[in-house]
């Protein structure tokens, strides 16, 4: 709240400020038409001062903006990380202090287990996001097949989230098509993409994995999802780092704030794009990776 109430501040007292020296400088003209020189001087200082508010003021507001979201962003991290290791020091207390039926502790020890996963995989998201924006960092490529790929990423966010196999329903893909990218960065981006999915989808999850092969040597992959949706407005932000979706219905939803922007960079650096659409607030979020396909080998004659 003070943050928007300095943000409200400073614009106004840009908006100002532009005013007053268009204001200035109107009087100046019309006391000095007969002052040719010096009415082009006076034309171009006016131009440099209002083209340097405009652009404090420009500065000013992104920069708080950038504070917000790395306020939020450290808050998103605090909660991520303070919560599971509560909830492990808990059950570890429980468990020293109490004498359990060993059913009982081997419940405790596989919550543990999920809450140490959550919280390494937090560890591993701000590891990645700090690795993607290493420009000279050169990437492991190999010849990966898309069929292959979404299974493994498919199993592995089916594993996390204990889902049964029609809460995300996987469309025939085409095993002879492939790749050329670094397996390990296109499992975080698509694991990424399909764990978003799960987090924001509503009590009834309903995901689909198809792809699409298109003209011109591409193929799309597109992870659809039935949870919140996002704002027609709010489309374009999404890829930022840090940037969540404001959305009340989300607001306690799990995250930090930086899986799509990892995503976005990693198809980015495999020569790919990725899109994303939503009707609105209510209507579910689809994602698109367009990637391009591997040509095949001339066979020899």
């Amino acid at each position: 709240m003070r943050r928007r109430k300095s943000t409200i501040f400073f614009v106004v007292f840009g908006i100002c400020l532009i005013l007053f020296a268009i204001a200035l400088q109107v009087g100046w003209i019309l006391l000095n038409l007969q002052q040719i020189a010096m009415l082009v001087f006076g034309i171009i200082f006016f131009a440099a001062i209002i083209t340097g508010l405009v652009l404090n003021t420009t500065f000013l507001v992104r920069e708080i903006r950038r504070n917000e979201q790395q306020n939020a962003f450290l808050n998103a991290m605090t909660h991520e990380l303070k919560t599971p290791i509560a909830s492990i020091k808990l059950y570890l207390e429980t468990v020293k202090t109490r004498d359990l039926p060993e059913e009982k502790r081997r419940e405790f020890y596989d919550v543990m287990l999920s809450d140490s996963d959550r919280l390494l995989n937090t560890v591993e998201q701000v590891l990645q996001a700090s690795r993607t924006r290493e420009k000279k960092r050169e990437l492991n490529y190999s010849d990966v097949k898309i069929a292959e790929l979404i299974a493994e990423s498919v199993r592995v966010v089916r594993s996390r989230y204990n889902l049964v196999k029609e809460e995300i329903v996987v469309g025939d893909f085409d095993n002879d098509i492939t790749v050329e990218g670094d397996l390990s960065e296109l499992k975080t981006a698509f694991g990424n993409l399909l764990d978003n999915a799960v987090k924001y989808s509503n009590d009834e999850i309903n995901i689909s994995v198809r792809g699409r092969v298109r003209t011109g040597g591409w193929i799309d992959i597109y992870v659809k999802d039935n949870g919140y949706g996002i704002p027609a407005s709010e489309v374009r932000r999404v890829f930022r780092r840090f940037y969540r979706v404001p959305n009340e219905s989300a607001d306690n939803t799990k995250g930090t704030g930086l899986g799509l922007y990892i995503v976005e960079s990693i198809i980015k650096k495999h020569g790919g794009k990725v899109f994303a659409k939503s009707r609105g607030i209510g209507f579910g979020s689809t994602f698109t990776v367009r990637l391009p396909i591997k040509k095949k080998a001339d066979s020899p004659e």
